[in-house]
């Protein structure tokens, strides 16, 4: 399904031009995915640059990284381009996709099944819908969205640590997420518990405190890289 729906995205959406956007997101996006290994070693890696004006990238299920020009335009290194690109590929390598389609169906059921079993009852058609439309958001709220919370800041840490292993440096996520701060001010946005995303204050003081943990993996592998440029 990420696939087919990586195929259909390509067709719908242009492609940019932009040969060092390009280079730049092949360039980080190769040393990521390398860096991850056995994390999925059967994923067919695709990173592509969609020429749009929104801050955003996202993965599908297979290895397909999408990242658009607007985002880009934020990025003044390697080093938080790996930011995102490391998030990114956290949620292929943890399979939050379909654990998000496996929670979908499973809420769906639930709900299906409540209400054949109201109408079996022969519950008065005005309740059935009241009860399920209490259902259908209380599972958002109460479910799906911090669910939702729970994977984005699971990538934002498992992509951290990604892209440490690759020799970029992780104090530059808390830097490129302000700059995302400042880039969406004035927008509304909903409270935390009615978003699918962790607040961007709540995001941000995450990354501060994990970066510590990572730098001596970064140190490592910038030294790892180091050696390797030396032995060609």
């Amino acid at each position: 399904m990420g696939l087919t729906a990586f195929e259909q995205i390509k067709k719908e959406e242009k492609l940019s031009q932009d040969v060092e956007a390009n280079a730049q997101v092949q360039r980080v996006g190769r040393r990521i995915a390398a860096s991850v290994g056995r994390d999925l070693p059967n994923a067919e890696w695709e990173f592509v640059v969609f020429e749009s004006n929104d801050l955003n990238a996202f993965a599908l299920p297979g290895g397909k990284v999408g990242i658009y020009t607007g985002l880009l335009k934020l990025v003044e290194s390697d080093d938080e381009l790996a930011t995102v690109m490391g998030h990114e590929i956290a949620h292929v390598t943890s399979r939050h996709g379909a654990e998000r389609a496996s929670q979908q169906y499973a809420v769906a059921g639930v709900g299906l099944a409540a209400a054949v079993a109201m109408e079996a009852k022969d519950v008065d058609p005005a309740k059935r819908n009241a009860i399920l439309a209490a259902y259908g958001a209380g599972s958002t709220v109460g479910v799906m969205l911090p669910y939702s919370r729970l994977h984005e800041t699971e990538a934002d840490t498992i992509g951290l640590r990604f892209a440490a292993g690759a020799g970029y440096d992780p104090r530059a996520a808390a830097a490129f997420w302000r700059k995302m701060v400042a880039a969406n001010k004035g927008r509304a946005k909903p409270p935390e518990f009615l978003s699918s995303h962790p607040a961007e204050e709540t995001r941000i003081k995450n990354l501060e405190q994990l970066a510590p943990k990572y730098l001596p993996v970064y140190e490592a592998a910038k030294a790892r890289i180091a050696r390797e440029r030396e032995q060609r």
